[in-house]
């Protein structure tokens, strides 16, 4: 399997650029990964949020396959615990899931055509972070998860 996590707009603050960074040079002992950023809108000033989210929606399907499994970051998604989302991950793993697509919207979140496109959706949190720091979060989350099924000490339960 191997997972992307996709996402609109580049990090901008150094500290969650040098954690990504640190987060991604350890998942890659465990699963093909990779962070693909689709560029920012431009002139958002004249668009409104349903435009801005539609013209982003246009970019995210160019970049899915109708074959590929997507999970959207939204915080109306299923919540899980560390370690049911190890076990959520080994499903589909043991499900020949060929490749898990994760999405991080833009600022005002996904377009009804990404809702009615995706498998399924993921919470973080009850709280709202900002699309820069759930990133990090997110791939933290996600080695966390591989740390817990390899039995590696790093997640304590």
């Amino acid at each position: 399997m191997k997972i992307t996590l996709l996402v609109v707009g580049k990090t901008e603050d150094k500290y969650l650029i040098e954690g990504i960074e640190k987060y991604l040079n350890r998942l890659k002992h465990y699963i093909g990964f990779t962070l693909q950023v689709i560029p920012e809108i431009k002139n958002t000033k004249n668009l409104s949020e349903a435009q801005q989210k539609a013209k982003e929606a246009e970019l995210i399907h160019k970049q899915i396959s109708n074959l590929d499994t997507v999970i959207l970051m939204d915080e109306k998604g299923k919540k899980y615990t560390s370690v049911a989302f190890s076990n959520y991950l080994n499903k589909q793993m043991i499900g020949s899931v060929q490749h898990l697509v994760f999405i991080i919207g833009g600022p005002y979140g996904f377009d009804e055509s990404i809702y009615k496109r995706a498998n399924g959706s993921l919470s973080l949190s009850d709280m709202t972070f900002s699309h820069q720091m759930v990133r990090l979060f997110f791939v933290e989350q996600l080695y966390r998860a591989f740390s817990i099924l390899k039995g590696e000490p790093y997640h304590h339960e």
